[in-house]
């Protein structure tokens, strides 16, 4: 008996159902819609002397980080990966993928310009103020593969207000340590987050305390702490302790002047240590409850950075530079997600306020730890 034959129709709807379906994570889907690609052009006016394309190009990088992580739980290979997407248009090229050796997730990814891919569309050499290595860290995962990990670590920051227990702060610091040291300080930065955006933050102050000040962009970092809170708590409770004293003229006056001392060394310290020098660049949403408080300016001692300019190239006074949202998402979850910050119509402001929190996440770089579950943990 012959074999029927199919229908044109049959034949269409056939071919309709062999047509790859786009991942809702591909960069041509999620990623921007007007961000200009890297090209010859970039030669005689870089894109990268915009601060609103470094922050763009750098939220891609770091949405990158959770795509090895997401490619390596989905089984993807080097040909079906997604991750490559979000770095490869803009010149650079996978180096090293932070691996967490506990559970063999990947926390973070290690870029560097790619010479050849750049050479390969006439760009014989890398544009104005494209840095030459960018570290990138992802935040928190909420899949079973990686939530262990990712939320021991988010416990570890609302506990202690520090991630330097995590192998992650160790793999990090020692990836950003070598980027610095081959390629120039000025030439590398440093980018995460969510729980990322924590870890860059701390990974730069640990170097910007050895005198390494590396270009660190955080986006929605963590601002909620118990040990946090509990030093508010002790620092108001001393603070009406010390109105107590001062009725006692022969009690706490020797303490006070030593008190008064200790403050001005701690200040002096600071200027030597050249905190200033370092400037890294906050994007909070205020509407996002994990990194809020950082826009708090209640008894704010930082000086927040004002003016333009994007990387380690600075030279205006501050310890910061906050950009917050003007117009953008409003609820949490939007509020919180890293898109905004690569989206085409977000309006943002910088922080003309001084900040508590900043003040405080900074001047503890320069201050002894305290005591944290021990490394590794």
């Amino acid at each position: 008996m012959a074999k029927p034959v199919p229908s044109k129709k049959a034949g269409n709807a056939a071919s309709a159902a062999v047509v790859p379906v786009s991942n809702p994570f591909d960069f041509h889907v999620y990623g921007p819609r007007k961000l200009s690609f890297t090209s010859w052009k970039d030669l005689l006016s870089s894109s990268w002397k915009n601060p609103n394309y470094r922050r763009m190009v750098i939220a891609c990088f770091i949405q990158g980080a959770y795509m090895l992580e997401l490619d390596r739980q989905e089984k993807r290979d080097e040909r079906t990966g997604l991750a490559s997407q979000w770095w490869r248009p803009f010149k650079y090229r996978l180096v090293q993928a932070l691996v967490d050796e506990r559970d063999g997730s990947i926390y973070g990814a290690v870029l560097e310009w790619d010479r050849q891919a750049a050479l390969s569309d006439y760009i014989p050499f890398r544009p104005t103020r494209a840095p030459a290595a960018v570290v990138a860290l992802r935040g928190t995962l909420l899949k079973a593969p990686t939530f262990r990990r990712d939320v021991v670590d988010d416990l570890r920051f609302l506990t202690w207000d520090s991630l330097k227990g995590s192998v992650r702060f160790a793999g990090a610091l020692a990836a950003l340590r070598d980027a610095a040291r081959r390629f120039g300080v000025g030439n590398v930065c440093v980018g995460g987050h969510s729980l990322g955006a924590g870890f860059a933050l701390q990974v730069g102050k640990a170097l910007a305390k050895e005198g390494v000040f590396v270009e660190c962009h955080v986006f929605n970092p963590p601002s909620v702490s118990l040990a946090m809170s509990l030093k508010g708590f002790a620092e108001t409770a001393g603070e009406l302790w010390g109105r107590v004293r001062a009725w006692i003229p022969y009690m706490g006056t020797q303490a006070a002047d030593a008190g008064s001392n200790s403050e001005s060394e701690a200040k002096a310290s600071l200027a030597r240590a050249g905190m200033a020098k370092w400037l890294p660049h906050l994007y909070i949403n205020t509407n996002d409850y994990i990194c809020c408080y950082y826009s708090d300016a209640a008894s704010g001692t930082a000086t927040v950075a004002v003016g333009s300019g994007g990387g380690s190239g600075t030279t205006m006074a501050g310890v910061a530079r906050m950009l917050v949202v003007s117009k953008g998402p409003s609820k949490f979850l939007a509020a919180h997600g890293l898109e905004q910050w690569w989206a085409d119509d977000v309006e943002l402001q910088v922080a003309l306020n001084h900040s508590k929190l900043v003040d405080r996440q900074l001047r503890s770089l320069y201050a002894q730890p305290p005591a944290a579950p021990g490394a590794g943990s």
